[in-house]
């Protein structure tokens, strides 16, 4: 089931936020928060899956506790924007574990790369046996984030319409 014009009732949105909060409870629980008995509540749920709105559920991992205590963001150019080249560079980022968004984008360079780190010399390591290691990549540019000020909460997203 992928319906792409699925429109999201006042009871999806308290479902999806609810979960956003909390992604462990129960389906009673969930009927409870959003004022359902627990088989229309699983149905609905089961709906946000089967249509990919509810993509997965994860754990919140705190950086800082693991000891990853920077973040950087990198503007990459490559060489040539051929498909084969776009299509190898995309894979290789995915398979590198310090980056934790990737994104194509228009302007002045091809990507835009969020990573994170234990520290600089972990940095540079990146930098050196992944980003310059790589034939693809003509230019780097990066910029040091020196605090989070707000962090990506997909359930902001519910309100906007």
């Amino acid at each position: 089931m992928n319906d792409s014009h699925y429109t999201l009732d006042k009871i999806d949105r308290k479902i999806l936020s609810a979960l956003r909060k909390d992604g462990r409870l129960t389906v009673a629980q969930l009927a409870d928060l959003v004022g359902l008995s627990s088989s229309p509540c699983w149905t609905r749920v089961k709906r946000l899956e089967n249509l990919n709105i509810i993509e997965g559920y994860t754990a919140n991992i705190n950086p800082k506790a693991i000891g990853i205590n920077e973040l950087f963001f990198i503007e990459i150019t490559l060489e040539r924007h051929d498909d084969d080249i776009l299509q190898q560079f995309s894979e290789a980022l995915a398979e590198m574990p310090e980056v934790v968004e990737a994104h194509l984008v228009t302007g002045d360079y091809d990507y835009l790369v969020k990573i994170a780190v234990k520290n600089a010399e972990h940095y540079e390591r990146f930098l050196r046996k992944n980003l310059y290691s790589m034939k693809a990549v003509r230019h780097t540019r990066s910029i040091f984030a020196l605090r989070s000020l707000k962090l990506a909460n997909t359930a902001d997203l519910l309100l906007i319409e």
